[in-house]
């Protein structure tokens, strides 16, 4: 096997065979317990510090009912079932797994997850990165649980193969294609993050935010307060910044903010009006408390940012 290099890692065996020969085996693991199919990923250290990453990646099929406990593993594990039912115990917590069902967990967490004896197949992905511990936290921030039920299994099955593919590809660029996956997939993760389930009236909830965001994107420039929202839209203001802090992620406040910013971003490029001017135009007309939260957003004061863009 002088034209080959073999990683050995988890017991299990991945060959990589240069480009113009077959692999030994596909990638395939045969044992008693499962049959997979799976890629164990070593990124690169520039992907290792600065990307999300991929640990490893595939599917397999339960042979016979068996437990996998895992605990202080520096990973966040994705999977789904494909067939069959099975069973995860994490924080004190046990889910009833079947087709359809999608888990996602910090591997710091002890957990186990095992297959009943209508045996699972599944897909799945570890990975990691510099930031995920943040974007786990606002996943449950979100109201994300680490066990939900998807209607969009195609979605969540293309992007795991499109990794598969990736990860066991010859590109110089893959650990950049591994992120833009990893980034896909996190993606409706955070979509899936809101859980009807758990709040049978999102749907009214969100019509009337959305009301609420429209208001604001279109009165920025006015001073808005919370007291002036609850009223003019019937709803108590303590709840009304718990669900818009949980819908959008961020405070009504914070949201005015970036609208505002990003308004007077426009006007310092695209216009020659004087700073003072901007300040009032974007609904801040303290010109000096204007330039202290331009520059502790940006970076940089309104105008230096108008002489760099």
């Amino acid at each position: 096997m002088e034209n080959s290099s073999i990683i050995l890692a988890f017991g299990v065996y991945w060959t990589k065979w240069k480009k113009e020969e077959k692999p030994v085996d596909e990638g395939l693991f045969q044992g008693d317990i499962v049959a997979s199919k799976r890629i164990l990923y070593t990124p690169s250290p520039f992907a290792r510090n600065a990307l999300l990453y991929l640990q490893e990646t595939g599917e397999l099929k339960a042979k016979k009912p068996h437990v996998s406990h895992r605990q202080g593993l520096a990973s966040y594990l994705f999977f789904m079932v494909l067939e069959g039912h099975g069973t995860l115990r994490y924080q004190d917590r046990t889910y009833t797994l079947g087709p359809g069902d999608c888990v996602f967990l910090d591997c710091r967490q002890e957990h186990f997850h095992q297959s009943s004896e209508d045996l699972w197949r599944l897909k799945w992905a570890h990975f990691n990165g510099p930031n995920m511990g943040a974007i786990y936290d606002k996943y449950l921030e979100r109201g994300g649980m680490p066990c939900f039920h998807t209607q969009r299994a195609e979605a969540f099955d293309s992007i795991l193969e499109e990794l598969f593919e990736v990860a066991s590809s010859s590109s110089y660029v893959r650990d950049m294609k591994i992120c833009e996956k990893l980034t896909s997939l996190l993606t409706v993760l955070m979509e899936e993050a809101w859980n009807p389930d758990r709040a049978p009236h999102v749907s009214e909830k969100r019509r009337n935010l959305q009301r609420i965001k429209n208001y604001l994107d279109q009165n920025y420039q006015q001073k808005i307060t919370l007291d002036q929202l609850s009223e003019q839209f019937y709803i108590n203001k303590f709840y009304l910044s718990k669900i818009f802090s949980e819908q959008y992620g961020m405070t009504i406040n914070r949201y005015l903010l970036e609208l505002r910013i990003t308004q007077a971003k426009r006007l310092l490029r695209f216009t020659s009006l004087p700073i003072e001017k901007i300040a009032v135009e974007c609904g801040i007309p303290d010109s000096n408390y204007f330039a202290r939260i331009f520059r502790k957003i940006e970076g940089i004061a309104p105008g230096e940012y108008r002489k760099k863009w």
